[in-house]
């Protein structure tokens, strides 16, 4: 039978790394607000790209916070949804002041339409405003004053070519290393006040899957666990205590992640299945599966993607065995199998 136990819904998707809802007040406190401050990304620091691109909570806003500190100057942040029409984006340039610093969050969701108003303000730091409609319509260029684009996306793929050729660098930002996380465990704790012990703070990084907002996170819950179930200081052992009450394994995985690596095992004989049997049975969307649970498993080598489909790897059948699932004996592919609701690309959906 597949593990299907309810979760709490406050802490449903705490690792997950763009979670809404978070405390914006706190979350602002603990960022970094200079370069010596920042930990981890030592490639980008250097270099100071101007178009970030990763996954959620990796550091995009706070390097180009960072990055219009150092400079001295004001930074406005804009998003690339919240820019629905040219006059949008004409506004926010022409309120810029010389040498600002404007930063895109989701820049791969700029229309068309506002992209073709950028470009000649990145190269020329001009805008070409159109006055009246039909015959009588005439192009104006409105002289901008200098100024730095900081685009980030989480979605590099889908930064349409010109776009992106326009940008002087491009650097991707990466997961963190676990020592990385521990300091920023460390600097964090000191932020807020907390007592933590060097061997809670490599707890709370070792599940923190690569990602700074994470670790920020799970140490607010394990403080808001110390002080209600002991005296406020943070050991390993109520770091422990405080990740098994959020259902959060020795791996980082949560009971969704769980949830997932169960249904490939128990219900498809550990795969290869497609994604979108892995959807239907798991009550989520086919992107939802593929950006924000698969991502970490394939990190940890749970699982592999293959022509065939999704398929449960021994590290992930061994990881659930120790947790007291029934493990199935696994089903292999034969060569050329096409995975469960996976049609050939020259099928049609209805044949």
């Amino acid at each position: 039978m597949l593990d299907w136990r309810p979760m709490a819904d406050d802490v449903s998707r705490i690792l997950s790394a763009d979670l809404e809802g978070a405390d914006p007040v706190i979350e602002g406190s603990l960022r970094p607000r200079t370069l010596d401050e920042y930990i981890g990304q030592r490639e980008v620091k250097a270099n100071l790209s101007i178009l970030l691109y990763g996954p959620p909570g990796l550091g995009k806003t706070t390097l180009a916070t960072i990055i219009a500190r150092e400079l001295g100057v004001n930074v406005k942040y804009a998003s690339g949804p919240a820019i629905e029409r040219a006059g949008d984006l004409a506004a926010i340039l022409t309120s810029l002041e010389e040498r600002d610093v404007l930063f895109i969050d989701e820049i791969h969701r700029l229309n068309r339409a506002v992209e073709e108003i950028l470009y000649p303000a990145m190269e020329d730091f001009a805008l070409d405003v159109m006055i009246g409609k039909g015959p009588s319509a005439r192009s104006l260029r409105l002289s901008l004053k200098p100024f730095t684009v900081v685009g980030a996306t989480t979605r590099a793929g889908r930064i349409s070519s010109p776009l992106r050729d326009r940008f002087g660098a491009t650097y991707r930002l990466d997961f963190y290393a676990e020592p990385e996380l521990t300091a920023i465990v460390d600097r964090s704790a000191q932020i807020l006040g907390v007592s933590i012990q060097p061997a809670a703070s490599r707890a709370i990084a070792r599940r923190g899957r690569g990602t700074p907002r994470i670790v920020n996170r799970l140490l607010k819950r394990v403080r808001d666990h110390a002080e209600v179930h002991g005296d406020g200081r943070v050991d390993e052992a109520i770091a422990t205590a405080a990740m098994h009450a959020m259902d959060i394994d020795d791996e980082g995985l949560d009971s969704t992640d769980r949830k997932l690596l169960a249904a490939i095992i128990q219900k498809f004989a550990s795969g290869p299945v497609g994604v979108a049997a892995l959807a239907a049975v798991l009550s989520e969307e086919v992107e939802t599966i593929e950006d924000v649970y698969e991502p970490f498993l394939l990190r940890l080598g749970f699982i592999d993607r293959t022509p065939q489909g999704r398929i449960a790897t021994d590290l992930a059948r061994a990881h659930l065995s120790k947790l007291g699932y029934e493990i199935p004996p696994p089903r292999r592919a034969e060569p050329g199998m096409t995975g469960l609701w996976d049609l050939p690309s020259d099928e049609p959906a209805g044949g």
